[in-house]
Parts: structure tokens; sequence; C-alpha cells
């Protein structure tokens, strides 16, 4: 039976379709899972393991009465491999759209060409595109739409998604080295009724059950101080600070902050910290302290050269 959501697709969807796709799906693998147990087997494989995988599908080719697709998930992708034959509501899966969530249950296996696939043996559309998916070889080219479609570009992109999660686990590692070394992470406060730690104009609102104006924080700076004074000795916290002033590639009215205290160390100790702390980020995140930055070449191996 075809389901209606492929028979409707370039009308506006209604409500009662929602109905029809499944509210969840038991995934039992990864895509990156399966390519780590079973990447290097020989041609023409049947592992009889079956597996539940959920993704979108990125690539589609038919051939006659067989179809091939690419699914990716948040870890990586696999291919499925789709006969006729076996493939419940088969037209329907070679109709599919690129950028159509599915949901795919069938056996671990290898093409004749050696291609690790799973063999759509059971399949649930999960959610239906309803615009056009950049193609694969020229990707999302408008800038305008990458910036503002960010959740677009991170599918279509492997070198945005890439620098997104290279983000992620650089706050990850950032909290947990500095966690070692008897740092607390603190949340200080986001309005301010005086703007302060830093030279810059800062965003305004009114609250309206006190009656004051206050100011999105352009630092955290001076309630970290007070925690020192407070006792509490080593300090910091990643913290989302607003500026209202110019806009670039490289400066952004809204960003991510890392300002810590440590009592009893003087600018010595916090340029050493800093060193340590850099150099660990880019052994962990990158492999190597040595990197290519815009053609220029960066050694960020401690000690760093002394300026002044």
């Amino acid at each position: 039976m075809c389901c209606p959501l492929f028979t409707r697709r370039r009308a506006p969807l209604p409500m009662s379709d929602a109905a029809d796709l499944p509210y969840r799906f038991d995934v039992t693998r990864t895509t990156a899972s399966l390519q780590d147990e079973f990447g290097d087997l020989a041609s023409g494989t049947e592992t009889g393991v079956e597996v539940a995988v959920a993704g979108r599908l990125m690539l589609r080719r038919v051939q006659g009465k067989l179809a091939f697709a690419t699914l990716q998930d948040g870890s990586g992708r696999v291919q499925l491999f789709a006969p006729s034959t076996s493939t419940p509501r088969f037209d329907d899966f070679a109709a599919s759209s690129i950028g159509d969530w599915i949901g795919v249950r069938g056996e671990v296996m290898t093409t004749r060409r050696g291609e690790l696939s799973v063999r759509v043996d059971a399949w649930e559309l999960l959610a239906a595109t309803r615009r056009s998916f950049p193609d694969k070889w020229h990707g999302l080219a408008d800038v305008d739409t990458r910036y503002r479609q960010r959740y677009v570009d991170l599918w279509v992109s492997e070198e945005a998604r890439g620098a997104a999660l290279d983000r992620i686990r650089t706050l990850s590692l950032t909290r947990r080295w500095l966690e070692d070394r008897g740092f607390l992470e603190v949340e200080t406060p986001v309005f301010h009724p005086i703007p302060g730690g830093a030279l810059a104009r800062p965003f305004t609102t009114h609250h309206h059950a006190l009656g004051v104006d206050l100011y999105l924080r352009i630092a955290p700076e001076l309630y970290l101080k007070r925690l020192v004074v407070g006792g509490m000795e080593r300090v910091f916290e990643l913290a989302r600070v607003f500026r209202n002033e110019g806009l670039s590639p490289r400066h952004n009215p809204e960003f991510t902050m890392l300002e810590l205290y440590q009592a009893y160390a003087d600018y010595t100790d916090m340029m050493g910290l800093v060193e340590e702390l850099v150099a660990h980020l880019a052994v962990e995140v990158c492999g190597t302290t040595e990197l290519t930055y815009d053609g220029r070449a960066l050694d960020l191996t401690p000690p760093w050269r002394r300026a002044t």
C-alpha cells in the first residue's frame, strides 16, 4: 500500500499525515559501529546479523529491480541495499526523496563490489523532507543560506559538521582539564545592573517587575572576582556574552568566552596555564601542536615566545 506522504508530497502537509508517521523507532546500531565491526568483510558476505538503523537519505539510485541508497546518521554513513524481491513497498522506497528520514531493519552484508550494506528487509518513513536537498556534488553553495540555515549545512557539509563537533569536544575537554586542576565551574548572572568587565556597547532591556534597566553581560569578570573574594580560590566560567557592536565572520555580537581566576597566582602562572591548556586541546582535538591556519604554520608547543 502506497504511503500517502509520497502521493501528496508537494501539497501542504495535512495534520492527519503526521499521525501516519511513527513516534519512535528502535535503533540498535549506529552506522559508525557497523563500519568498525564489519568494515573488513570480504565481498559478497552475508553475516546473518540483523540490525536496525535510522538516519537521512543522502544518495539514492535505482537500477531496475534493485535500489541503492546512502543512509547518514550522526556518526557516519552506510549503504542500503534494496532488492525488489524482498523490500516491502519497493516502489515507495525507490521513489523516496533525498533528505527523507527513514528507519531500516535488515541484515548486515557486503555487495559483490565489497560495499558494506544493510539489506532492507523492513523500513519506515520517519519524516518526509518538504524542500529540495542540496545535491551531492555542489553542496550548499549560497553563503547566506549556510549562515542562516546551519542545520542544512551540517547535514550536507562534512567540514561544517566536523567543525561543530570539534567545538563541542573543545568545550568538554576544557572543562575536564580545569576541573582536574581544582577549578570550579560556576554560573554568574547574565543580566547586569551596570555593564562592566570590558569596554563594549551592551544590549539593554527593562525588567518590568523591578522597574529597572538591565544589560546583557559583556563579560563575567566582576562576578567571578567576587566569588574569589568569597573564598572560591579557583573558578572559571564558559560564559555566553553579548556585545552590541560590529558583525563580521570574525566578530559576532554573541559568543562564548572562557574566563578564569586563581588566588595566590600572578600573571606568569596564568600565562603558563593558558599555554598548557591550549597545547592540550590542540593535541586532543587535532592530534598535534603543529598546525596550519590561513596558510601560516603555527607551533603551539610550550613555552611560547614572549613578546614583551
